[in-house]
């Protein structure tokens, strides 16, 4: 199986596929620069990318993506890497990309789902990574949403044997948003900004994998001038 930095540094033996896991994040944290950082490991050991944009433009995903030395036109060509742009629709804009949203409404985002990503065919060289689903609680009640996602792109990981990391906001839902959706999926990983040293450091741990032997202990972060985001070990 293809590789995931940081996560893999953690556990005892590899994630298998279809996979979920929970990403919850403090804002000010290196998750970002983290989700690239995996991104780039698992597309360099063999696997395939589709990435959810959801706070960031894909081009500032393909920018940083070039600086850890990534031929990212090459990879979007031979379809190993997929940027799909919820972006646009987030900030009232139309899309340029070849894969796009045009709106992040509970319904249209369902029907987007059902007809372009709940193909049957086993996919487990797929590592799907959406960067902050928060976005959604924008444009939707909180109810709706949170069975959009427990219908929709979970049962997918399940079904197509999809490597999948979802990340949502820390502390900005409710308690039952929370837990509906950690009920749901596999694993739950945590990045955060520790302010209470000087200077403050990035810190990453796993708060529960099932199935699975993890070092389950805070780990802080070291943060390359590529802004590649490792293990301070």
């Amino acid at each position: 199986m293809p590789r995931i930095p940081i996560i893999d540094d953690l556990i005892k033996e590899p994630l298998r596929p279809g996979t979920n896991i929970l990403v919850e994040f403090d804002p000010l944290s290196q998750w970002y620069g983290a989700s690239l950082t995996i991104a780039t490991g698992w597309l360099q050991s063999g696997g395939n990318v589709s990435y959810i944009a959801q706070s960031q433009s894909p081009d500032e995903i393909r920018s940083q993506l070039r600086l850890f030395d990534l031929r990212v036109e090459e990879l979007e060509q031979n379809d190993r890497l997929w940027i799909t742009d919820l972006y646009s629709a987030s900030v009232g804009q139309k899309s340029k990309e070849r894969f796009a949203v045009g709106s992040l409404k509970v319904a249209d985002l369902s029907l987007y789902i059902a007809r372009e990503a709940m193909a049957e065919t086993p996919s487990p060289e797929f590592l799907v990574i959406s960067d902050n689903g928060s976005v959604v609680d924008r444009f939707n009640d909180e109810r709706a949403w949170v069975e959009l996602y427990l219908t929709r792109p979970f049962p997918m990981g399940k079904v197509r044997q999809l490597t999948q990391l979802t990340g949502f906001m820390s502390g900005v839902h409710s308690n039952w948003v929370y837990k509906q959706l950690e009920a749901a999926v596999d694993g739950v990983v945590e990045f955060k900004l520790d302010e209470t040293t000087n200077p403050a450091r990035n810190m990453f741990r796993i708060r529960s994998l099932r199935k699975v032997s993890f070092d389950g202990r805070w780990h802080a972060l070291r943060v390359a001038e590529n802004f590649t985001v490792t293990l301070d070990k």
